[in-house]
């Protein structure tokens, strides 16, 4: 506990931002250590703050996580994400309301405008309900719009979302997602923040909490945004670290499309459907999962994947010997789309295996 003290002692030293966090973590991975004097530090303002802690500050958030699946993860934390452990200027503290453990899942943000068209309210929703129903978690950031759509969607297909606020854990922008933010938590998400319990919604937290949307996803989705759009931060903050963007076209008369059609041209990936999405994460996805076969306790050894019936019908239809995706889809009576999306999550598994010409087999583990 007095470890996690001048974690947060830490948090709440004025005037420093994220990349001011990783540069004295550089010189000292203990915080301990800078308010104890081992460690010099040349910034007058910072030694004074340093010298007389805002140790009131600290028992406020220390309050807050005493409620009920609420958790704080340091930096130095094993059940800090490691995919936002390796960012930029990763967060220092992320305060959780909810499972931890899902931030360590392998998650697809989706984001786009709070004021969307309904046809992108619907692809929103239909993007992240057949994500889910893939074991993709789904991320956003319980904005208006877009963002609702997706955690809704997501929710539907009874899968696990989580939202990144722009505000303290305590405190849910817009209110009227107040109770979207509950299910989220009841339904095995997370909300995530950085900012310490209280903090209201400053206009300048919100493009902070973008790169936390991307740092803790292997790819970003945006469905609708204009050419000025806080989802092209998300776009932009995603590819400065090492993500896939994903763009779904619009036409060139609808403002909605325009910031769309730029990622487009500028490289991000056009995508029609979702399992556009889930071939081109396939070698991420494969890396995340071995990666993390040797944390404990953080991350299933796959996706959570939903065995319902009709997965079990695709199974019954395979053979070992190749089958080519149309026959499979004749035999099982479900559409295209749907088993493409199921091969690419069985073969993760382990249950099929892929043969040249787009043909499948089971393995011995389903014999």
């Amino acid at each position: 506990m007095e470890d996690l003290r001048h974690w947060l002692a830490l948090l709440h030293a004025p005037d420093i931002g994220p990349v001011g966090y990783q540069r004295l973590l550089e010189s000292c991975s203990d915080p301990e250590a800078l308010f104890s004097g081992t460690v010099p530090v040349q910034d007058e303002p910072l030694q004074k703050y340093l010298n007389a802690p805002d140790w009131s500050a600290v028992e406020k958030d220390l309050a807050w996580v005493e409620g009920a699946d609420r958790y704080i993860l340091t930096l130095n934390d094993p059940h800090y994400p490691e995919l936002l452990r390796l960012t930029s200027g990763p967060p220092l503290v992320l305060f959780v309301h909810g499972d931890p453990s899902i931030l360590a899942t392998p998650q697809v943000a989706i984001v786009g405008s709070r004021n969307p068209t309904p046809v992108g309210m619907e692809t929103a929703q239909d993007f992240a309900h057949q994500l889910a129903k893939s074991g993709m978690t789904i991320t956003s950031g319980l904005a208006l719009g877009i963002d609702a759509a997706s955690h809704q969607g997501c929710l539907d297909a009874v899968g696990q979302t989580v939202a990144v606020l722009g505000t303290g854990p305590d405190r849910v922008y817009p209110a009227r997602h107040r109770d979207l933010a509950h299910v989220i938590v009841d339904k095995g998400g997370a909300l995530v923040s950085e900012f310490s319990p209280g903090t209201p919604p400053l206009p300048g937290n919100f493009p902070r909490r973008n790169r936390i949307i991307s740092g803790l996803s292997l790819g970003t989705l945006v469905v609708e945004a204009a050419l000025h759009s806080g989802s092209l931060i998300t776009a932009r903050t995603a590819t400065e670290q090492g993500r896939e963007v994903f763009a779904i076209p619009g036409s060139i008369h609808s403002s909605l499309a325009k910031g769309c059609n730029l990622l487009i041209r500028q490289g991000a990936k056009l995508v029609e459907t979702a399992v556009d999405i889930l071939e081109e994460l396939m070698p991420q996805l494969q890396e995340v999962l071995t990666a993390s076969a040797d944390v404990v306790s953080v991350v299933p050894a796959a996706p959570v994947l939903e065995q319902d019936e009709d997965y079990e019908r695709l199974l019954t239809c395979l053979e070992h010997a190749p089958t080519p995706v149309d026959v499979l889809v004749e035999r099982s009576g479900l559409t295209a789309e749907e088993v493409s999306s199921m091969l690419l999550v069985l073969e993760l598994q382990g249950d099929v295996v892929s043969a040249p010409g787009g043909r499948y087999s089971r393995t011995s583990k389903r014999a």
